[in-house]
């Protein structure tokens, strides 16, 4: 029998039972890329709905487009998804990161019904509030050494492309996804180091602000927690972990593995009793 989410269907096409969440944090879906799981998202986008939708940054990838244009027909469904997101009543808020800086041009406006910012201060509904913002004004690699951050990006590239090729292999030999690019990073050392020093700067300065913690994408790693009293969340990524954070009606926030959740679930009815039993995320 035919998995419902592996067939062909309509970028508008709602689904019955979808989780219902305060608020959706998702970031670096690099459309534009091979490397964004563009199934999975679309997926992800049908199955969830909020009162509120943040796009955190690295959308689209606007490094690559210049050197390569990609823009497959699954690209344009998610945009098309979030565009109907916003008309239906889904306050879709867009901050700009580096690989999309191009929309820095254009901010505090909106476009299609989602406005385009730089950062915001979003309010849970226990009171708490979390600046949000992308994070790359934090990374001393991007803002003191770009040519760096290019040839990392380039990098980066390969490795998804190499890592591509082994989970094809995997794949035929049975065994489960395997992210190459994760493994490097959570073992080197430089590149542990790297991501503690950005959560730091990023909690800094979300003390600096009088607010209660911050909300970032940026170095493609989820993560929920308390750093010298300031609650830390990074919602992750659309290339590797597939993951997004999500506020519930109570204020509770956690992180979503949709990679895991597809994996197991017989869809629709089943998705929302996956997520609330499966993913408590932390606080």
């Amino acid at each position: 029998m035919t998995d419902p989410r592996m067939a062909p269907h309509h970028p508008d096409e709602e689904r019955e039972g979808a989780i219902r969440f305060r608020t959706i944090f998702i970031s670096d879906l690099h459309l534009g890329t091979p490397g964004c799981q563009s199934r999975l998202l679309l997926d992800f986008l049908r199955h969830t709905e909020s009162d509120h939708l943040y796009l955190v940054g690295d959308i689209v990838d606007g490094w690559q487009l210049r050197r390569r244009w990609y823009w497959p027909q699954a690209h344009n469904d998610i945009v098309q998804k979030v565009l109907r997101k916003a008309r239906k009543g889904t306050r879709v808020t867009f901050i700009a990161g580096n690989h999309d800086e191009f929309a820095r041009h254009f901010l505090n406006l909106s476009f299609g019904g989602i406005d385009i910012r730089d950062e915001a201060v979003h309010v849970l509904a226990d009171g708490r509030r979390l600046l949000v913002l992308h994070g790359d004004l934090f990374d001393g690699v991007v803002q003191c050494a770009r040519w760096l951050a290019f040839l990392g990006d380039q990098l980066h590239v390969l490795v998804l492309q190499l890592n591509r090729w082994l989970n094809a292999v995997r794949a035929r030999l049975g065994f489960p996804y395997w992210s190459l690019a994760l493994y490097l990073k959570h073992r080197v050392k430089n590149a542990v180091s790297y991501i503690t020093d950005f959560e730091h700067a990023v909690a800094h300065e979300a003390r600096k602000r009088g607010v209660d913690g911050v909300v970032c994408g940026h170095i493609h790693k989820a993560e929920i927690r308390d750093i010298e009293g300031i609650l830390y969340c990074n919602d992750g990524d659309w290339v590797e972990s597939l993951t997004a954070l999500v506020e519930t009606k109570s204020g509770e926030l956690r992180i979503v593995d949709w990679r895991d959740i597809a994996s197991r679930t017989t869809p629709d009815a089943h998705v929302e009793k996956e997520v609330s039993l499966a993913y408590p995320g932390g606080q």
